[in-house]
């Protein structure tokens, strides 16, 4: 079964028409059931959120929010009744969160919307359709999200920093400015829960890309605050500048510690092989070594053609630790080239550097064929 068909299946849709029916007797079950999935052949997976929202808009005998309390009333007890194994919920939720953005959004009915997705969040994170409040009613929508960040359910407190990101995958734009979520991080970067920190890191990490400064300042005064734990501020800065680190920053490097211009020698990188077909692998070995302790960041960047004939880079994480004086450390990757979802590989000549915090190896040159 294709992923978008388990996220959102036929045999979901019937579970929704099924608990949907069992708080709202009048609820035209079959015919929902059967007019939604009759279009999923041709949906993908956010197309199909959207047509069960509006299919539960055609056939549930009430609207806005009179339906949106039946959508409610209908979830199972708990989370985990619903067969959730993460705090991320369970997919066949989305739709009534869509339904609350695409029928519920008006500013009279605005505070009961946001309360809905509140409750909702733990079943299927709302962040998407917080975006459309976020659009339309901007300051009224900070204000309540803002007091979320207190809120018992971690899952709450993670919509805050989630929904306001400056850049959210898979979702529209909103039109505030990079830094309007930041009153929010400042509440939650302290928080117990991974959960939570992990959307703050994101979320700074979506600043970084356009005010790299902002979010080192940000960082600092967290560290002198000391609200949060050494190992947990570490994880957000971390996570915060991972695309800075890719892209040689050398502000982001010296942030974490490691030296911009580290003591270190490193040797000619070796191919195992220089010619190789799409979907095989590219073996590398390397030796560093270094003539004083210090921290070091390695990773490797592949250089390779795209379909206009320009080159593109992207960097993965290779290696860290701190190296001791004198340490000759065996640097190797196994690198299978394959397209994925957000690239596709081409034939031709391709580059492979080692960047050692951010410092550029001399490039290695191999050639890619047809598979």
């Amino acid at each position: 079964m294709a992923e978008k068909e388990h996220a959102l299946s036929e045999n979901r849709i019937h579970r929704i028409a099924k608990e949907v029916r069992a708080v709202c007797p009048a609820f035209d079950a079959e015919n929902f059931a059967r007019d939604v999935v009759s279009d999923f052949p041709r949906l993908a997976l956010k197309a199909r959120i959207a047509r069960t929202s509006q299919g539960l808009n055609t056939y549930l005998p009430a609207d806005g929010l009179q339906a949106a309390e039946i959508l409610l009333r209908s979830l199972p007890a708990t989370p985990e009744e619903a067969g959730a194994d993460s705090d991320f919920g369970l997919y066949i939720y989305a739709p009534h969160s869509h339904f609350v953005a695409e029928y519920c959004r008006t500013r009279p009915d605005l505070t009961q919307a946001l309360e809905a997705l509140r409750r909702l969040t733990p079943y299927f994170s709302a962040e998407d359709a917080m975006r459309y409040f976020i659009r339309d009613f901007p300051a009224e929508t900070f204000k309540i999200i803002e007091s979320w960040t207190d809120d018992v359910d971690h899952r709450v407190r993670r919509l805050a920093s989630e929904s306001t990101r400056p850049s959210l995958p898979w979702s529209i734009n909103i039109p505030v400015g990079t830094d309007a979520g930041l009153p929010v991080l400042e509440r939650l970067h302290a928080d117990a829960s991974r959960f939570v920190t992990r959307s703050v890191a994101n979320h700074l990490h979506d600043i970084a890309e356009d005010d790299l400064g902002l979010v080192l300042n940000t960082l600092g005064r967290w560290k002198a605050e000391g609200r949060a734990t050494h190992k947990e501020l570490g994880f957000i800065a971390r996570e915060a500048l991972r695309s800075r680190l890719k892209k040689g920053d050398t502000a982001a490097y010296d942030f974490l510690g490691y030296p911009s211009d580290p003591p270190v020698e490193l040797s000619p990188i070796r191919l195992e092989r220089t010619q190789l077909r799409l979907g095989e692998t590219l073996a590398f070995t390397a030796d560093l070594t270094a003539s004083a302790s210090t921290k070091v960041r390695v990773n490797y960047a592949i250089s390779s053609p795209t379909r206009t004939g320009k080159y593109r880079e992207k960097a993965y994480i290779l290696k860290t630790t701190a190296a001791k004086a004198g340490q000759t450390i065996a640097l190797s990757k196994q690198h299978l080239l394959r397209s994925t979802a957000t690239m596709t590989l081409m034939p031709g000549k391709y580059t492979l550097e080692i960047h050692v915090n951010g410092r550029r190896s001399v490039p290695a040159e191999f050639h890619v064929t047809e598979g």
